[in-house]
């Protein structure tokens, strides 16, 4: 599997729609024929996801156990609103209406390519985060990476 790379200003129209950037379009050649799917992310932000990497999701979301009220709870929130996106002729999205208003995103987007999705941000909220950078970030690369490789204690 190949990763998704990069970080794209983009404008949204008076309708919503956003160009998809010829960059990032280029990494995404199945969206043309099968879609894209948007939905919430954890924070105030969205997450565009290619229709296989969300069909993984909802994969790992089925093997959840569904009397459980937390796993219930979760797949209800993660799933709820997500909507298939279609890209025009012209390479645009339409980027659905409730989600926007969720993000708080209104004109200027930066889209952020994290591993296999794409964060859509508002770029004021972007720019907060970004700014928000832990003071010791080789402490935290070293924290996360350290636990990842199983090496934690």
């Amino acid at each position: 599997m190949s990763y998704l790379t990069g970080e794209f200003n983009c404008k949204l129209d008076a309708k919503g729609r956003m160009m998809i950037p010829s960059d990032l379009k280029k990494q995404l050649p199945e969206a043309e024929n099968e879609g894209l799917v948007i939905n919430r992310g954890l924070e105030n932000y969205l997450v565009i996801y290619t229709k296989r990497e969300w069909d993984l999701k909802l994969g790992e979301l089925s093997k959840l156990n569904e009397y459980d009220r937390k796993a219930i709870k979760f797949v209800r929130y993660f799933t709820g609103g997500a909507t298939v996106l279609q890209p025009d002729a012209a390479g645009r999205v339409n980027l659905p209406k409730h989600l926007l208003d969720y993000a708080g995103i209104s004109g200027e987007v930066v889209l952020t390519c994290m591993l296999n999705k794409v964060e859509v941000w508002d770029k004021k909220a972007h720019e907060k985060m970004i700014s928000e950078e832990p003071e010791n970030f080789a402490e935290l690369a070293e924290e996360v990476m350290a636990k990842g490789r199983g090496r934690d204690e």
